[in-house]
């Protein structure tokens, strides 16, 4: 009795053991089979206004700049300007001691006094000279004069000719000595070349400056139209081929914060600068100039500022929230493939052979508490939405979140839980009861 009875234990803890691990197992299976949920925000399909906007960075600049260097060497002896002064076209800026370049000026002058009168002693024996072989052609022709003194008469007249034409070129070079020396003198004295203010200042009065006719000269100053200012920026590569001449731009100063200034492209420049040559921070920019309409506000030179430019609107286009689209490759694509390796026992990388499927942008509606993965063609997009131009019907429910789910987790066919408090929340809304 008491072997039958430690029997009917044992028996007793093994089915006891056993139905533990059978409930552990049905748990397990029953677990791996539940689908994974994925937490969702959507948003509708809509038609909207989009406005494509290529942003860039740069410098305020004025329209019209005008650098002023010495284009003669000497010390500074007038300087009745000041940085920041009102100037007109044609008032004095600077007057650089003159004394040398005027006293070249008198030694060209008396070069060409005396060019002069050489060229007059020079006309004077041509003159006789000319007299003289026509007397001794006329002897010669009547057999009055003999072949060497015939031939001497005109070869002094040709001498006198070469001396004459010799006394001609001294009194040009003396002319051109004298212009280039009264040029010189000229440049001592520097004329504001447009109206307007004098933005910067670099040369004091007694300094002295060095210029020549082959190098550039001290800057002195730079005169500047402070009424028309522009916006200089600097436009990459990819982006340059967006922009055109007429573009709006919306301008924004980092010294005037809560002001937008409205500006419009009027120069592209053909050829790019590059910066970081042969480096990983090698960077080609397009230089664009905008013109800023301004009354109210004195921008200066140098101020920063960034230029949000409008390259093209589109009215009334089908709509969806930018971080909605993202890329996939098809199942079926990657079906054929495993399928394909299979059949021709080749290896695979990542489920493929050879080149990888290529992937496509797509979009994540709601269909029957699942993901639906959508390819889609997409069109021009603002900071906030992309135009799609075709895959999305109006007022279709659009998977707009999150990041990590869209661009990771969903799969065509996902579980898909729809949770737009998050959404509410990030745009200041209040969760309700």
């Amino acid at each position: 009795m008491a072997n039958g009875k430690k029997d009917k234990k044992k028996i007793f803890i093994f089915s006891g053991l056993g139905a533990v691990v059978l409930i552990l197992i049905l748990v397990v299976v029953i677990g791996g089979r539940k689908e994974n949920v994925i937490n969702v925000q959507t948003e509708k399909a809509v038609q909207r206004t989009i406005t494509q906007i290529v942003n860039a960075s740069g410098k305020i600049q004025p329209e019209t700049s005008v650098k002023i260097n010495a284009e003669v060497s000497g010390e500074i002896t007038s300087l009745p300007v000041k940085e920041g002064d009102r100037v007109n076209r044609g008032d004095l800026l600077v007057r650089i001691k003159p004394d040398q370049y005027q006293a070249q000026v008198d030694r060209a002058e008396a070069g060409l006094t005396s060019a002069k009168a050489t060229l007059d002693l020079q006309k004077a024996s041509l003159e006789k000279a000319e007299s003289e072989f026509k007397r001794a052609e006329e002897l010669y022709q009547k057999k009055l004069l003999s072949e060497q003194e015939y031939v001497a008469a005109k070869t002094a007249l040709t001498v006198t000719k070469s001396q004459y034409g010799s006394a001609q070129a001294g009194v040009s070079q003396s002319q051109a000595t004298l212009r280039d020396a009264r040029e010189s003198l000229a440049k001592t004295t520097i004329y504001a070349p447009i109206s307007g203010t004098v933005s910067q200042l670099l040369s004091e009065l007694g300094e002295r400056v060095s210029g020549s006719s082959f190098t550039q000269g001290t800057q002195i100053m730079t005169v500047a139209d402070l009424s028309r200012m522009e916006a200089r920026v600097d436009v990459g590569e990819n982006d340059i081929i967006l922009v055109k001449i007429g573009d709006t731009a919306r301008i924004s100063v980092d010294a005037y914060p809560e002001k937008k200034f409205v500006g419009i492209v009027y120069e592209i420049a053909n050829t790019a600068t590059t910066t970081g040559v042969g480096s990983q921070d090698q960077v080609t920019n397009f230089q664009v100039k905008i013109r800023i309409s301004t009354k109210d506000v004195a921008l200066r030179p140098g101020m920063s500022m960034t230029a949000d430019i409008e390259t093209e609107t589109r009215s009334n286009v089908l709509a969806v929230p930018i971080q909605s689209v993202t890329t996939r490759i098809p199942k079926g694509n990657a079906n054929e493939k495993k399928e394909q390796n299979a059949a021709s026992n080749q290896p695979s990388t990542n489920g493929f052979s050879g080149m990888a499927a290529k992937p496509v942008e797509c979009i994540f509606v709601v269909n029957d508490g699942k993901a639906k993965m959508v390819p889609v063609k997409r069109g021009i997009s603002d900071d906030n939405f992309v135009e799609i131009t075709s895959g999305v019907n109006l007022n279709d429910e659009v998977i707009s979140g999150s990041y990590k789910a869209i661009n990771k987790d969903l799969e065509d066919g996902s579980v898909i839980k729809i949770d737009n408090t998050q959404k509410r929340f990030a745009m200041g809304g209040k969760k309700s009861d």
